[in-house]
């Protein structure tokens, strides 16, 4: 598997799970492996992550998963705290971390760097998280994308209103690097 590929199709999913094509349509076309058509074709997609959830739900060795480290994009005008928070990250985990301090540069580093998780400051000045929250979900290409939003202070109606717009979670405290590293697990699924 390729670099920054989050979806799979029926060839890959076999190819990694040493099966026969018609075999992973079985396995879609019975709802045990979820993934979405493509409009207007027959064509399967898969994605990464629920392919995982699927491996281990079935003692499947996930080997043939090779995705590489994943990759975590933050975004936050503040430099100095974006290079905290990067380097917390990277201590509680073995991810590929990047940094961004505007909008625009979310825009471009996302399209090279195909983020598993991106972490959104919401008190930055210079980032606008809902502007970005929307271009995310409404690519194609960023649907499994994980959007967690950083905020100190959140009360429970300002939490769920995230959700709603669009944000996968939420973190309170960057500083405490478990709750951190648990947001990232929860985000990729990988805890079960």
């Amino acid at each position: 598997m390729t670099k920054g590929k989050n979806v799979l199709t029926t060839g890959d999913v076999a190819k990694i799970c040493n099966v026969a094509p018609r075999t992973v349509s079985k396995w879609f076309d019975s709802g045990q492996l979820k993934g979405y058509r493509i409009p207007g074709s027959k064509d399967r997609r898969i994605p990464v992550e629920e392919l995982t959830r699927f491996m281990r739900l079935h003692n499947m060795p996930t080997t043939g998963l090779s995705t590489g480290k994943i990759r975590v994009l933050i975004v936050d005008s503040d430099e100095a705290a974006a290079f905290r928070l990067a380097d917390s990250v990277k201590r509680v985990g073995e991810y590929d971390v990047r940094a961004v301090y505007t909008t625009f540069e979310t825009g471009v580093v996302t399209q090279k760097f195909c983020p598993h998780v991106m972490i959104v400051n919401l008190m930055s000045p210079d980032i606008d998280a809902d502007s970005i929250c929307q271009a995310v979900r409404s690519d194609s290409e960023l649907q499994t994308m994980k959007l967690i939003a950083m905020a100190n202070g959140l009360s429970e109606q300002e939490s769920a209103a995230l959700l709603q717009k669009g944000f996968d979670d939420y973190l309170v405290d960057a500083s405490n690097e478990s709750e951190l590293a648990r947001k990232i697990e929860l985000a990729m699924a990988i805890i079960y």
